[in-house]
């Protein structure tokens, strides 16, 4: 259904750079008209974050750090990524960038932009004829 709603691709990403950055995870649905994306970005300081429209390209980029306290203990296990991240989505056409809010919190990324109005679904009503 997804596929089918925003066509074929939408969640492709450039792989050119992304050998070297870990990606977040992320949500995505259409909720009161708006496109809701939610990027999942715990411990990192929202200041380290960047957003971006490009076009269709929607970018999430940006860098968890680790201080020097943390990389000196004698981790037995890590799982966590640090360092560059990155997610780019491909959105349909017609996003107004100016019209795109952001918020953080609890370290959830939380990005609304109004569906472009060919996406937004029109109901049609129908003629009963005696």
């Amino acid at each position: 259904l997804t596929h089918e709603f925003f066509g074929a691709g939408w969640l492709d990403r450039p792989r050119a750079e992304a050998a070297m950055m870990w990606e977040p995870a992320i949500e995505c649905h259409v909720e009161a008209g708006n496109l809701m994306v939610k990027a999942d970005l715990p411990g990192i300081d929202p200041k380290d974050v960047n957003v971006s429209l490009l076009g269709t390209q929607l970018t999430i980029a940006g860098e968890r750090k680790m201080d020097k306290a943390e990389e000196e203990k004698g981790y037995l296990y890590r799982e966590l990524p640090y360092g560059k991240f990155a997610r780019v989505l491909t959105l349909p056409e017609g996003i107004d960038a100016d019209k795109v809010k952001t918020a953080y919190k609890n370290g959830v990324l939380e990005i609304c932009m109004p569906m472009p109005p060919q996406m937004v679904s029109k109901k049609i009503p129908i003629e009963v004829q005696a």
